[in-house]
């Protein structure tokens, strides 16, 4: 199963440190090796960023930062894992290298799923229509 897990925190305007970075560089090339980590990016600060909001019809832009966030996402991650409890489990240990702030953990549509008879079912159907 693949989640996505978007990583928040207060936006400080402060680069992190080259321990911070080396450290989250050996948890990324750890969960890469192994496949628990699809991927990962961080997010410039929000000053770089816009909000674009369409309600009631009408689309407004905000350009950042976005002072009246508590938190914004600073980066997401791919992951692979078995269960929900195995992606909470690498979140933590991402929280425990990356410092205040949380991660929300979402499971990714992977489309849909079906047993081993089910697709030779619904390819025999296919090839039956054709």
């Amino acid at each position: 199963m693949k989640f996505l897990s978007i990583y928040k925190t207060a936006e400080t305007g402060v680069p992190p440190s080259a321990e911070h970075m080396e450290g989250m560089g050996k948890l990324v090339e750890k969960h890469m090796k192994s496949g628990a980590l699809v991927a990962t990016e961080g997010c410039l600060p929000s000053a770089k960023g816009a909000r674009v909001r369409l309600s009631n019809g009408k689309v407004t832009v905000t350009d950042g930062p976005f002072t009246e966030s508590k938190e914004l996402v600073a980066g997401f991650a791919i992951l692979q894992a078995n269960s929900k409890e195995e992606a909470v489990a690498l979140a933590k240990e991402f929280l425990a290298v990356a410092g205040d702030g949380e991660c929300e953990i979402r499971q990714v549509y992977e489309g849909f799923e079906c047993s081993p008879e089910q697709a030779r079912e619904l390819s025999a159907a296919e090839a039956h229509r054709r």
